[in-house]
């Protein structure tokens, strides 16, 4: 049976209940823009109603409502995918973000920068083909090569300079990373704690849920729930949290690359020293550009390298102007090569080598020419770029004199053809075997080769023009072997072949960008119609509990009216 005053009980049920739809609203309609809100409701449910007897017999009468839970709006499915397209697009940014640095470093849209330098130094070679005598064309070529050997080493530099800068920006995720995941073990307790009473720890949970978008922006994450609600994160197989633990994650020590001259660095996992690797996102991305940067810096170094090894071996097979004729002409393999010769770039006490087995190799001469034993070194990346100087003989004071334009005359079979003088009549005579006696020697030794137009040819400039702008079956006897560093392609080729193939690749990455752009925001739309919240149906809200409590107000008034005539005006009678 209903107590008298179960009418007012109904109706404060009932202030309550709209009370705290209006502060849900309220609520809902503060954090519209908190990132990482989720939409609240509070969900009401009739109280348990109480027996009454009437003519017919036992009634149930309700005794109004009251708020059994505010539970967030949230779609597990759309975060899960959220999560892994978040990754994904990070990653492609990244990579996107890398490729764009390189291409401006790369970038031969000015009057600037390797292609500009190359072009420089092949037209001096050809200018200079045909204007050998003259002192300026010859100094130009130097000059050319200075600066080509330059813009070389620095656009290495800039890519070695970034990689640094992918390091450091690694450092900080790691400890973006550490932060998060401590906040995720100190949202995991609370929350379990919170709801081990039965309540929803709605906001807590959406920071937790916002916590795992920023991870996902830097690493895959798969999320496992645990029956008592807390998260347990494992990236790429490795357990990152695991309830109330977390792993903590720290940069490696250095580790010294004398290859590219720079310092590397792993992600390590503090607790067991193993290596972390990133399966996704951010830190993916930086990863393979360290990798892809260091593969640039490899193929400026073929460049180098066939500057050393086969357009000097160019150069060798050429004399310049001053009549001692003391530079020898070069052996298509110049381990083989007892002389000293003279190198365009690096220095002649060196013998530079590269075969596709062994790399590019550096044996050093003693005062002989004679290769010294045991010391031949393999270099490679910033190794070979460090010694891309030109010869400190042609740079000295004259030295353009002995810059080596001009070439010896050959037979049909394409041999070089030495002088001879026969001893006895003194007939002068020409022969290809270097070990006639009758030979012609120089001052210091060396065969002399017969001359093709005297001392202002430029044959040998022709050839060194060739190698930089044509193809390898075009080129001159010296230079016709196949196992070249940048293969039978000219330089030109060999460069604009490679910054096609990075164009190609920055373009398809941008591609991937936007595509992956279009799925995110399909995605977040996805998200935001089950979590977001709606302006419109919050103040439709709002209104309806409005009205909801203020006709609960006038009912608990008109009620209290009824009592007060009840218990003030009975038993009056008489009085």
């Amino acid at each position: 049976m209903q107590s008298t005053f179960s009418g007012l009980n109904t109706m404060v049920n009932g202030i309550y209940t709209n009370r705290l739809g209006l502060n849900t609203v309220g609520h809902n309609i503060s954090n519209s823009n908190t990132e990482g809100y989720s939409r609240q409701t509070a969900h009401a449910a009739a109280t348990p109603s109480s027996e009454v007897y009437t003519l017919a017999g036992a009634s149930q009468v309700g005794n109004g409502s009251t708020v059994t839970s505010v539970i967030r709006a949230r779609d597990i499915y759309a975060d899960r995918q959220y999560w892994k397209e978040n990754s994904t697009n990070s990653y492609y940014v990244g990579k996107a973000n890398n490729y764009a640095k390189i291409e401006s470093i790369f970038n031969d849209s000015k009057n600037t920068g390797v292609q500009n330098a190359m072009e420089k130094f092949y037209e001096a070679w050809e200018d200079c083909s045909t204007t050998a005598s003259s002192d300026t064309s010859r100094q130009n070529v130097i000059n050319a090569g200075q600066n080509f050997a330059q813009s070389l080493q620095i656009a290495a530099n800039h890519v070695k300079e970034q990689i640094t800068s992918l390091y450091d920006d690694i450092s900080l995720s790691v400890d973006d990373m550490n932060r998060l995941l401590g906040q995720m073990v100190e949202l995991n307790k609370n929350i379990s704690g919170i709801e081990a009473t039965g309540a929803h720890a709605n906001d807590l949970r959406d920071q937790r849920d916002l916590i795992v978008d920023q991870l996902t922006e830097m690493t895959n994450i798969t999320v496992y729930e645990t029956s008592n609600g807390m998260y347990t994160l494992v990236s790429n197989g490795t357990t990152l949290v695991n309830g109330i633990t977390k792993v903590d994650l720290e940069m490696s020590q250095p580790k010294n690359n004398n290859e590219y001259s720079l310092t590397d660095f792993d992600i390590m996992i503090k607790q067991t020293g193993t290596i972390y690797t990133p399966g996704g996102g951010e830190l993916k991305a930086q990863f393979e550009a360290i990798a892809e940067d260091k593969a640039y810096i490899d193929e400026v170094a073929r460049m180098a390298t066939f500057l050393l090894t086969t357009f000097n071996d160019q150069h060798k097979a050429g004399y310049g102007l001053d009549g001692n004729k003391d530079k020898p002409f070069g052996n298509t393999n110049p381990a083989d090569d007892a002389t000293t010769g003279l190198n365009f770039y690096g220095e002649s006490d060196c013998i530079y080598e590269w075969t596709e087995a062994d790399g590019f190799t550096v044996t050093k001469k003693d005062a002989t020419g004679t290769p010294i034993a045991g010391s031949t070194v393999k270099l490679s990346g910033m190794q070979i770029l460090d010694l891309l100087t030109v010869n400190s003989e042609l740079t000295a004071v004259d030295g353009h004199k002995k810059l080596a334009t001009r070439s010896g005359e050959r037979d049909a079979d394409g041999n070089l053809l030495y002088q001879t003088k026969d001893p006895i009549t003194g007939a002068i005579g020409e022969t290809t075997d270097v070990n006639d006696p009758n030979i012609v020697k120089d001052s210091k030794g060396n065969p002399v080769p017969v001359d093709v137009n005297g001392s202002g040819d430029g044959s040998n400039a022709v050839w060194m023009a060739t190698l930089l702008n044509c193809e390898n079956d075009k080129t001159s006897p010296e230079v016709m072997e196949d196992d070249r560093a940048i293969g039978k392609g000219s330089l030109f080729s060999y460069y604009n072949t490679n910054m096609t193939t990075m164009g190609s690749s920055a373009a398809n990455m941008n591609g991937k960008v936007e595509f992956q752009s279009n799925v995110m925001l399909q995605v977040e739309n996805l998200r935001s119609t089950t979590n977001g919240v709606n302006w419109d149906e919050e103040l439709s809200n709002m209104i309806m509990f409005q009205q909801g409590y203020s006709a609960c107000s006038r009912c608990l008034n008109a009620m209290d009216e009824c009592l007060d005539k009840l218990i003030n005006g009975t038993g009056t009678v008489g009085r």
